[in-house]
């Protein structure tokens, strides 16, 4: 117990001082939401990563795929990669940074509003933003405090407040900076601890080929498949397990999702360059190989604790929220303290990034436009910072009454947001022909079909029973729905397209053009280099000193010979 205390405590501790080292980072509103545009590769790309996956990955989604897919689920993990990561950055880094800094747009509904010259899409789509992201925090708070309870036997609300008061300190004293800065060293900490959590796990079963033999033996069960593969073994071992359509619907709402997430796609707006653009595409799918890998890798082993008290309830319901602290539960003290931290590591870095966000959404995209237009940039980072307090608090009134699977939770917001989103967001950045009517088109499909399929719920008749392939049909809709809608509503100015779209001949420009990382660097050299001043005056000072005894001793023997 003292072991993991501990690792806690040095944890907290970093977090909260990074927060206040940043504070000097955050003196004006481009600061506080983008660290000045300068933000290095390494921090960028680990800043993304960390972002993406949470403890909703690694509680709920592992444990929930991993059940129903096996070891198949590890293809979840890998389109995180390679889709997510990958192709993300090379689709949308690049013109994302640049088009944003033309526009002068800080937030994505402020990229809708000037790309689009619409105020009322950026109003609209801030208020989206807001609403759906909420559901999201409460998600991240449920699967950490599930951990922390196997852990500490901590009450639910302790973990939360605790988990809330830390990301408000470091978030409203050092914005981005801070949070960036945080997600780099939390991004280590998973990078360690999701390697060190698979060996012991399969170690515990007697290494990965028995693990392997004895998942191949277990049957798969009418939840999972109906037909001629119900009762077949092996299938939880197989390349693309029992359900393979659902398994590619998986894949593309958490692959493709987050190129509309506005938490995600806000990374590219504050890069430094065109280096660190390409070094940060490299980095970011790493990570996310080895992360997201990972956790469906190891989540693709949870039927080998069928057995363990809490899994399989007494109506023969699978609590998926406990599937993966149960795996965990029989490790060392020391490899638990490990996992905690990773846990929190990437709960924090989501929720952190989520708030940002938000409050940056709600002030520079609603009450500024709205209420104030003339709003001081003093009074802009002071609301900010306000708004910082007031999401967090919101999410942690709805986590105190926790839905019944974080993954569904998780499933709506994503939905709603990139299916709003993603396609207006990437079709913006490279076609001159894509109109507001489709954005509002966008909108509308994306809002309307997830509102829709929730009510429908309630009243036990959902449009599409699964709110992860209703949120990946919204995704495809809206990349087909604004092309065409575009194609029959009138085009935009051509002139100002013309315009618009010769930023892309220019190379990526950032006003401070020392970023983070290199600050670091800096500041280490010069204290290196202080540190040899002082050694190199020291040593004068010896010498002289020692050379005046030396002629005060020789003046004394000349004296003496006289």
């Amino acid at each position: 117990m003292a072991v993991k205390i501990i690792l806690l405590v040095v944890f907290f501790s970093i977090m909260i001082g990074v927060g206040f080292y940043s504070r000097k980072k955050a003196k004006n509103v481009n600061d506080y939401v983008l660290g000045g545009r300068s933000v290095g590769p390494w921090i960028s790309a680990f800043a993304f990563g960390t972002s993406y996956f949470s403890s909703v990955v690694f509680i709920g989604y592992a444990g929930q795929f991993g059940w129903k897919f096996g070891l198949s689920s590890t293809w979840i993990g890998l389109g995180n990669a390679f889709i997510g990561s990958l192709l993300a950055w090379l689709v949308l880094g690049r013109r994302t940074r640049i088009m944003t800094q033309a526009l002068d747009a800080k937030t994505m509904p402020e990229y809708f509003g000037k790309r689009y010259d619409s105020k009322s899409l950026r109003v609209v789509g801030s208020i989206i933003a807001f609403v759906f992201l909420v559901p999201y925090t409460a998600g991240v708070y449920n699967g950490l405090s599930r951990l922390f309870g196997m852990a500490f036997d901590v009450d639910y609300h302790v973990c939360i407040i605790v988990m809330a008061v830390l990301t408000a300190i470091y978030v409203v004293v050092g914005g981005y900076m801070a949070t960036a800065l945080n997600d780099f060293i939390q991004g280590i900490i998973m990078l360690i601890g999701i390697c060190a959590v698979i060996g012991s796990v399969l170690a515990g079963k007697g290494g990965f080929l028995a693990a392997l033999k004895e998942l191949s033996n277990i049957p798969v069960e009418s939840a999972v498949t109906t037909g001629p593969l119900q009762g077949s073994q092996g299938l939880f071992a197989s390349f693309f397990g029992p359900d393979p359509l659902s398994l590619l619907g998986v894949v593309v709402l958490t692959s493709l999702g987050t190129w509309g997430l506005p938490q995600m796609v806000h990374k590219f707006y504050a890069i430094k360059d065109e280096k660190a653009i390409k070094t940060g595409t490299i980095v970011s799918t790493f990570f996310a190989i080895v992360v997201a890998g990972g956790c469906y890798f190891l989540g693709g082993f949870g039927r080998l604790f069928r057995n363990e008290p809490g899994i399989v309830l007494a109506d023969g319901a699978v609590a998926f929220d406990n599937i993966v602290p149960t795996m965990l539960s029989s490790l060392p003290d020391i490899l638990i303290g490990i996992v905690l931290v990773l846990v929190f590591s990437a709960s924090m870095s989501t929720l952190s990034s989520l708030v940002l966000t938000s409050s940056s959404t709600l002030t520079l995209d609603l009450i500024k436009p709205v209420f104030n237009k003339n709003m001081k940039e003093k009074t802009q980072l002071r609301l900010m910072q306000i708004f910082v307090v007031a999401f967090i608090a919101l999410s942690v009134v709805l986590a105190f009454d926790p839905p019944t699977f974080i993954a569904q939770l998780m499933g709506v917001s994503w939905g709603a947001l990139a299916g709003a989103f993603l396609a207006p967001f990437m079709y913006g950045l490279y076609s001159k022909n894509v109109t507001k009517i489709a954005v509002w088109a966008s909108y509308i499909v994306g809002v309307g079909f997830t509102v829709a399929n929730i009510i429908c719920s309630q009243y036990g008749h959902p449009i599409i029973q699964s709110p992860i392939n209703a949120g990946a049909l919204t995704m495809l809709a809206g990349l087909l729905i604004v092309p065409l809608v575009s194609f029959i509503t009138p085009k935009p100015d051509k002139k100002k397209m013309e315009e618009l779209f010769k930023c892309y001949d220019r190379t990526v420009v950032v006003h401070n053009t020392t970023s983070l990382e290199e600050e670091l660097e800096d500041s280490s050299a010069k204290n290196s280099s202080n540190a040899n001043k002082e050694n190199k005056q020291s040593n004068k000072q010896g010498n002289k000193q020692g050379g005046n005894k030396s002629n005060h001793k020789s003046g004394n023997k000349s004296g003496k010979r006289r």
